[in-house]
């Protein structure tokens, strides 16, 4: 089982992108999936969780970010507007896999997210 983070790239302020973290492999389904993001010289932070369902957000992104899963596509996504130039960072997926027998855990590589001024 692995997890693919992708849909970062270079937006102005105001604009807007959307993430995707897409499992692969042996997926029975994604029990819940956690978004990061490291920004330089600062600690990774939460930005974004889904679990059973529910949602909780950062307050920074509040409004701004929302969290979903496509069940079919096996896939989640954090659809990001209203960017700031203090969104900038490497955002990251974590992901709780359950792949038919076993709960995993399981970390995607890093999307770097620009937001110019």
């Amino acid at each position: 089982v692995q997890l693919q983070a992708s849909g970062g790239g270079l937006v102005q302020t105001g604009g807007s992108l959307r993430l995707s973290c897409a499992a692969s492999g042996s997926v029975s389904s994604i029990n819940a999936m956690t978004w990061y993001r490291q920004a330089p010289g600062k600690e990774r932070e939460v930005v974004a969780r889904l679990s059973g369902g529910e949602t909780t957000y950062a307050n920074s992104v509040k409004g701004r970010f929302t969290i979903s899963a496509d069940t079919a596509k096996k896939t989640v996504f954090l659809q990001m507007n209203n960017l700031i130039p203090e969104d900038t960072a490497v955002y990251s997926c974590d992901g709780w896999i359950f792949d038919g027998v076993n709960t995993i855990r399981r970390t995607g590589q890093g999307t770097q997210v620009t937001v110019s001024s």
